[in-house]
């Protein structure tokens, strides 16, 4: 796996910032740092029908229950849950 320089400076701010968003080009490794930074956050993939029903129908609902940490992944599926995401942090 690839380190990223990057690394060290969102690990650092973390507790300090409630939401961090990892943007870049597809394929680039954007889940794979946020996965390997964060093992214990719950991760989902908008992609999979499921999660993005879940999320889409009741946004608030959906984040209020991950207290512990949550990686969103294609998070540009449903661009109103930033709306949600700003509410509750």
């Amino acid at each position: 796996m690839i380190t990223r320089s990057i690394e060290n400076s969102i690990l650092s701010v973390v507790s300090k910032i409630p939401v961090i968003v990892i943007t870049g080009p597809r394929q680039s490794g954007k889940t794979t740092l946020a996965r390997k930074l964060f093992p214990d956050y719950e991760y989902f993939n908008l992609e999979f029908p499921d999660n993005y029903v879940r999320a889409k129908n009741d946004s608030r609902t959906f984040l209020k229950s991950m207290e512990n940490g949550i990686i969103l992944d294609e998070i540009q599926r449903i661009p109103s849950i930033l709306s949600y995401v700003q509410g509750i942090t």
